[in-house]
């Protein structure tokens, strides 16, 4: 049936229950636009009567204004850092005094008219807006606050976007990425295991792996010609330089019927590309240098780390039980008697920093140390 004269109204909207944007996406362009958001209350001021809160989520910060005459004014003066709070509004613009160049939506706040307290929070025991400098053991008691923070929050999105990039780079280098078993068979490797006991199997014990050699290895006499895995890898033992004590995550890869120079010229292209994408700027070496094992061990000591012993004022040393000067003076007589030295070994005796140069013998946790590199047996075909 048609009814004549009948006034049709258009119904508006229903809003998000949360939100119709976050509080890093507001601009200029949405000037008069009514919108929800979503968040944390970051910090409030009160500017001679008013409120200036500052909205966080995840995506970043808003300026929402609450003046006197707003019906939202008397819930904003409740409001304590942390908790979580829905706004509604309208977007209008900043004057050109009040613009925030710090922040993408500093062109523009939000006019209140509305605030619903979604969650409270207690009095915090560190805040998280200003960056605080607490103690680690409050940090790790508070985790929760402490990842709010906007350098660590900034930190662990820059370590996901930096896996998802070298997954991308891998896949398009041709490699597959594979899961391996995280509950496996204690095998040898150059930790102690993890254990883990059996609920079904009494009195035994599932190992967390190493690394996931012996999986990789599986895969790959399988046939499937190029594999890596962002791994994580399980050992007990302590702290090293380059790496937490527990579990780490490596950059796991193989690949088959390839040659030495193959690997050089697959994997250098991805580390490269992700130090250009993620180094902020940093000039990145065009090409990475070689060298040799024999130069290495000759100029450093060290095939794996290549490390420079720069010799600066006097040290005291140890030389056949007998404490010598090795400044310059002391260093170009010792060089002049053997020809060189390799493998100096730090040790520690009465004093923090001790030497002990001997230019054919063990020193223990050493490796051997030769006048003529050519000996090292490790040389040898």
């Amino acid at each position: 049936m048609r009814c004549s004269g009948a006034r049709h109204t258009s119904i508006p909207p229903v809003m998000h229950p949360y939100r119709t944007k976050t509080c890093g996406e507001l601009r200029k362009e949405n000037v008069g636009q009514t919108v929800r958001l979503s968040g944390w209350v970051h910090r409030v001021r009160d500017h001679g009567g008013l409120l200036f809160i500052d909205l966080r989520d995840h995506y970043g910060i808003t300026q929402c204004l609450v003046d006197p005459a707003s019906p939202a004014f008397a819930e904003a003066e409740t409001l304590k850092p942390e908790w979580v709070v829905r706004v509604d509004g309208e977007v209008v613009a900043r004057s050109a005094e009040t613009v925030n160049p710090n922040l993408p939506t500093g062109e523009v706040e939000m006019k209140t008219k509305a605030i619903k307290v979604l969650s409270e929070a207690k009095e915090l025991p560190l805040p998280v807006f200003g960056e605080p400098d607490y103690p680690e053991e409050t940090r790790l008691k508070y985790r929760f606050l402490d990842l709010r923070r906007e350098s660590l929050h900034v930190n662990i999105m820059k370590r996901q976007a930096i896996i998802w990039s070298l997954r991308n780079r891998m896949r398009e280098a041709g490699f597959f990425e594979f899961q391996t078993p995280i509950l496996t068979a204690s095998s040898p490797e150059g930790a102690r295991d993890y254990l883990v006991p059996s609920r079904v199997h009494a009195g035994k014990f599932y190992a967390l792996p190493q690394a996931p050699q012996q999986f990789k290895q599986l895969i790959m006499i399988a046939g499937f010609d190029r594999y890596f895995q962002i791994a994580p890898c399980f050992r007990d033992e302590d702290a090293r330089a380059d790496r937490l004590p527990g579990e780490f995550y490596q950059l796991d890869l193989e690949m088959s019927f390839v040659t030495q120079e193959d690997v050089f010229d697959t994997v250098e292209p991805i580390i490269r590309g992700l130090f250009e994408e993620f180094g902020g700027g940093k000039a990145v070496t065009a090409k990475f240098p070689r060298i040799p094992y024999a130069e290495a061990i000759a100029k450093y000591g060290s095939a794996a780390e290549a490390a420079r012993w720069v010799a600066t004022g006097t040290t005291s040393a140890h030389v056949a039980g007998d404490a010598v000067d090795i400044g310059p003076a002391a260093a170009t007589s010792w060089l002049s008697a053997h020809g060189a030295v390799y493998g100096l070994c730090q040790i520690y005796v009465n004093e923090p920093w001790h030497y002990e140069l001997r230019p054919a013998a063990t020193v223990r946790g050493c490796p051997p140390m030769y006048a003529d590199p050519t000996q090292d047996p490790r040389m040898q075909p």
